[in-house]
């Protein structure tokens, strides 16, 4: 009898299921393996480890990029993004990042400075709580109630420099976001700086990213923030058009090519 199929066999079988799919929770991973959950489990915490996938706070796994530091958002997201983030930067002449959720944190993945002399310090590789950042809690709108609860199962977590809202007062502070489209804070994660942060989607309207423009709350206060939220809803709004582009191309592309089987 051959020998079966070893783990190192499991775990490319695994990354081509997913990068054919474009996500997977654990128990797809079992059936299309026939493996134990736990062992779908384990292999996809494998390629989560080495950068080859990504976990989300629904527990599904998407195709991630080896290259991409840990915690960072993948490639082509950050490439796509990356000079809208720049135009958008040189037009409001505000600090501008990319943030990505992990978990009940949110991290700030890349970067693009302000032009005034007086701007606010870059953050990339910052985690912080998602619930207190502008980008986090506009990511945080998208999650149902009973994720939210999953997420924060014992009350949302602070900082020692920073209260934070209660648990009900962050309720209605995501339905509010819901309904305008992005997220602001307000001193809430540091004294004298503001910002406001709308979603970037990809497929299916699942939202991947947040764009977040951060000032000094001496030039952006009351509406002078929320003036800001119009150029960054169009940014967000153009990003999330390239990646729907780019999808349909790759899906186009995967369509005609595909994957040649061998007997």
């Amino acid at each position: 009898m051959p020998p079966g199929p070893s783990s190192a066999d499991r775990v490319l079988e695994l990354l081509a299921l997913l990068h054919a799919r474009g996500r997977l929770r654990v128990r797809d991973a079992a059936l299309a393996l026939d493996v134990a959950p736990s062992t779908a489990h384990r292999l996809l915490t494998t390629l989560v480890r080495h950068g080859f996938a990504r976990r989300d706070v629904r527990h599904e796994y998407f195709p991630g990029a080896p290259a991409t530091p840990a915690g960072g958002e993948p490639a082509d997201v950050a490439v796509v993004a990356r000079p809208h983030l720049e135009a958008l930067a040189a037009e409001v002449g505000e600090t501008v990042h990319l943030m990505v959720l992990e978990g009940a944190s949110a991290r700030f993945v890349a970067v693009v400075e302000g032009g005034p002399a007086r701007r606010v310090a870059p953050r990339v590789g910052l985690l912080m709580p998602a619930h207190l950042t502008s980008g986090g809690k506009a990511l945080l709108a998208e999650l149902t109630a009973e994720e939210l609860r999953e997420l924060y199962p014992r009350g949302l977590p602070l900082t020692p420099d920073a209260a934070g809202p209660a648990a009900g007062v962050l309720r209605r502070e995501l339905a509010a976001i819901r309904r305008r489209g992005y997220a602001r804070n307000v001193e809430e994660t540091e004294r004298g700086v503001s910002a406001v942060g709308a979603c970037v989607r990809e497929g299916r309207h699942r939202a991947v990213a947040a764009i977040v423009i951060a000032a000094p709350s001496s030039r952006a206060r009351g509406r002078s923030l929320d003036r800001l939220s119009g150029p960054l809803l169009v940014t967000a709004a153009a990003v999330t058009a390239q990646l729907a582009t780019r999808g349909r191309r790759h899906a186009a592309g995967s369509g005609t090519k595909g994957f040649r089987s061998t007997e």
